[in-house]
């Protein structure tokens, strides 16, 4: 396979609160170093990019008085190879370095260090109105904006009637961008990037502003770019985009790569739970902590599809079996009734599924390991992360609960948006809000009038 982009050791450094590289010393101090052949002295000054810790404002960096430096790297030692043909997922939090990294990517400004080397033709789609000029028509912005794209003039009068067919501004394209809405905005700035006929295509997460209807024909015209040859590298805080969207994934964290991966696995990695969650096997026996008292203990907890194999990642339409392996003492007095909290990745309840007495096999209070095991149905959880709670509890309230592990299992739950436009979805290609999303029975009759 074809290298499309290769990034060796890339970093990028910022100095905080200040315009440009810094004071004139600064500058001078650099330029001694570089013609000694020495590296540059405020990069070992730089911090970690972490947006969670407050920033010392007007310091020098290398002071002594233990301040923190006002240096951070925005990356660091970023290495990385796209092969042509891939659509590549970048999620992280705000902050993160996504962007800074599809600027270095699109040549808007270069690294501190490291190389980054391309394969063909980029467009990118940054930010809304990236490349357009308020006063000037649509019409006139297609031509600016191609060329800066890197376009010929032919080539956009041979492609302008498709742009503007694409965008949907048919209407206003004699009109001053700077009437258009942000989302007009971004349907005439993509329509211009798809038609440029690039190799590699960067968008950071102005899809977002689009309605349901244009993220349908971006969606299929970025699968079609797939389906081409052509690389894809998208930015997007959709976690079904990128599910559905992108053969792999990467997780960004302060200035740097956490994971590279399946698209999937990257989406349970960037929502992490409270330090216990994002697997799809519990094991007890890998922890320096009991799960359980005198009464009950958890030992292990995994989800599987219905095969039998465990699995982390469902489709909708699959079943997700969740089992548990406890035990329980001789000590318990009471029947002890297992059961499993579905959440959401907020931390939201969904729903809570318990065993009833009619589901226990034998008295559960007798001495010795049990298997519980539930089914959740296909097409009952919409696509997202779920995070599963094992516990044990008796029916007797002063028993209450005797293990109780909050988030001990993720689950991925997927879609092809695309092959459900026309399906379940009924053409609509925008988010389908709810944790749930259950296929329910519907009759539509014709109402008989009667006089």
């Amino acid at each position: 396979m074809t290298t499309a982009i290769r990034i060796e050791n890339v970093s990028k450094l910022y100095r905080l609160g200040t315009v440009g590289t810094g004071t004139i010393s600064h500058d001078l101090n650099r330029w001694w170093h570089r013609i000694r052949g020495k590296e540059d002295p405020y990069e070992k000054v730089g911090q970690v990019n972490d947006r969670t810790q407050s920033s010392t404002k007007n310091q020098e960096p290398g002071t002594k008085n233990g301040s923190a430096p006002d240096y951070v790297w925005a990356l660091r030692d970023i290495n990385l190879e796209v092969q042509q043909g891939e659509v590549v997922g970048i999620i992280g939090r705000n902050g993160a370095g996504k962007s800074t990294l599809l600027k270095l990517l699109s040549r808007v400004t270069a690294p501190t260090g490291g190389s980054i080397k391309a394969k063909g033709r980029i467009a990118s789609l940054l930010e809304v109105g990236t490349g357009f000029h308020g006063d000037l028509t649509g019409r006139e912005n297609i031509y600016l904006n191609g060329a800066i794209l890197g376009m010929k003039k032919q080539e956009i009068t041979k492609q302008l009637d498709a742009i503007i067919d694409f965008s949907g501004c048919d209407k206003y394209i004699d009109t001053p961008v700077k009437r258009y809405s942000s989302g007009m905005y971004v349907r005439l700035a993509f329509a211009v990037a798809a038609h440029l006929d690039p190799a590699i295509m960067i968008i950071d997460e102005v899809l977002a502003v689009g309605d349901g209807d244009f993220q349908k024909k971006c969606l299929g015209k970025m699968r079609n770019m797939h389906n081409e040859g052509r690389t894809v590298i998208i930015v997007s805080h959709q976690m079904s985009m990128i599910t559905s969207l992108c053969d792999r994934g990467m997780v960004m964290n302060n200035g740097m790569v956490s994971f590279d991966g399946s698209a999937s696995e990257a989406v349970l990695r960037h929502q992490p739970s409270n330090g216990t969650g994002g697997r799809a096997v519990f094991d007890a026996s890998l922890l320096d902590r009991r799960i359980g008292d005198e009464r009950s203990q958890l030992h292990k907890a995994w989800t599987e599809s219905v095969s039998g194999e465990v699995q982390q990642c469902f489709d909708m339409d699959d079943s997700i079996v969740i089992k548990m392996e406890y035990s329980v003492s001789r000590l318990a007095a009471r029947l002890y009734y297992p059961n499993f909290h579905i959440m959401d990745e907020l931390g939201n309840y969904v729903f809570v599924t318990a065993a009833t007495v009619r589901d226990q096999t034998a008295a559960t209070n007798a001495e010795g390991r049990w298997i519980a095991t539930c089914t959740l149905p296909g097409n009952l959880l919409n696509s997202g992360t779920f995070y599963i709670g094992v516990a044990v509890t008796g029916m007797d309230p002063g028993v209450e609960v005797a293990f109780w592990e909050r988030d001990a299992l993720a689950v991925q739950v997927t879609e092809d948006v695309e092959q459900t436009l026309d399906g379940a979805r009924n053409g609509y290609a925008g988010h389908v809000p709810g944790p749930i999303r259950p296929h329910l029975p519907w009759t539509v009759e014709r109402c008989s009038l009667t006089v």
